[in-house]
């Protein structure tokens, strides 16, 4: 008889566990109190750069894991199946901050900044202002050529590990006449003269994460830190945001699982008349249900990465991944709530913050409308 095919390949299957393995010892313990806190753990992030997950990608020899992109989508989805707060810090360091640089760096940008990403900086990637979040190119953050240096004035708004990152790419606009083809990508870091961090938002979910706002009075940024061409930012942000999409699929299928795998326990010990209500018909095809849809989900993004990683196109499939995985997992979260009964509507049991993590999914990235209208179009064109 044949071997039976796999999903994950022996190597991918260890990496995975061994971060999930990590996630239930280390974050469990801790995440309620971060939730509540609204503010990750330093010991934990420390941690983090420890185990190598926030430089999976960065090559070796600039002391990153020099692994693939599928190897982060695995340590993102393992992580959140815990605790969403810790993978979206890891994803948008590694999907994003690490993916932008990697594609887009110049030799000195890859020899300054990879050294830092991997070994104890976070990184932020800044593209959403106070009126431009879909329409991301409406941006009003301007950038003025210098010569050897650009001068920066602006805001931008939901930046994700905004109060924790040293190190930023902001997209700024050097000829606004130009609308979209003036946009330009840079890098900043946190003391740069004129760079200010402003307030934390309070969220519904992901409150461990911190999201940002910051503004940019005469924020100098010498020439040399132009992340790709001048006036081709536009093509650094649409590009680093189809993979970070995958990154927050793997996100909600972390999520989706975690919520699923307590909704499962809890149906197996809690007990109505006389037997645990894991025995009824009802809950046992609810949770098949949901089984399937989470199986399904986990191809979409897994697909899509592998994509990636073969340099073959995955723009479409990177945005069916994105919608469905934050649909699905918007949907598991609240049928596990409700498997909970009361319960799941008390912050005693995780349900709660599930359902309350899995609904930025539909949101942030690029929302779900917006990742339909990606695939109607690419539909549409064929």
């Amino acid at each position: 008889m044949a071997e039976a095919l796999t999903i994950l390949s022996e190597e991918e299957q260890m990496l995975y566990d061994s971060v999930f393995e990590f996630a239930e010892e280390t974050i469990k313990p801790r995440r309620m109190e971060m939730d509540e806190n609204q503010k990750m753990d330093p010991e934990l992030i420390k941690s983090f750069f420890e185990n190598d997950y926030m430089g999976i990608e960065i090559p070796d020899e600039y002391g990153g894991l020099g692994a693939d992109f599928f190897s982060s989508i695995l340590v993102i989805e393992a992580l959140s199946r815990v605790d969403a707060s810790c993978g979206v810090m890891v994803d948008v360091q590694n999907t994003l901050v690490i993916n932008a640089l990697k594609n887009w760096g110049s030799d000195y940008i890859k020899e300054t900044y990879f050294p830092q990403l991997a070994g104890s900086k976070i990184g932020a990637y800044c593209l959403s202002e106070p009126s431009s979040g879909s329409d991301a190119f409406a941006m009003k953050t301007t950038a003025k050529d210098m010569g050897d240096h650009f001068v920066l004035n602006g805001s931008k708004l939901w930046i994700t590990n905004g109060k924790e990152a040293e190190i930023f790419i902001i997209f700024a606009n050097v000829a606004p006449e130009k609308g979209y083809k003036g946009i330009t990508a840079f890098i900043a870091e946190a003391g740069f003269e004129g760079f200010q961090k402003g307030r934390k938002e309070d969220k519904l979910g992901i409150r461990a994460s911190s999201t940002l706002e910051l503004s940019f009075d005469n924020l100098k940024i010498p020439r040399e830190n132009v992340l790709g061409e001048i006036g081709k930012g536009y093509k650094v942000s649409i590009e680093t945001l189809n993979e970070g999409r995958i990154g927050i699929g793997a996100q909600m299928v972390g999520v989706a699982r975690g919520a699923l795998d307590a909704a499962i326990a809890y149906a197996k010990e809690r007990v109505q008349f006389g037997k645990p209500i894991a025995s009824f018909q009802a809950v046992q095809h609810e949770i098949a249900k949901l089984e399937c849809e989470w199986e399904a989900a986990r191809l979409l993004v897994y697909n899509a990465a592998r994509l990636k990683d073969a340099g073959r196109p995955f723009i479409k499939e990177a945005a069916i991944a994105k919608y469905v995985t934050s649909e699905a997992a918007n949907r598991i979260a609240t049928r596990a709530l409700e498997l909970f009964g009361g319960y799941g509507f008390s912050k005693e049991y995780p349900a709660e913050k599930y359902f309350r993590d899995a609904k930025i999914g539909q949101i942030y990235e690029g929302t779900s409308f917006m990742q339909l209208n990606t695939i109607a179009k690419m539909v549409l064109a064929d």
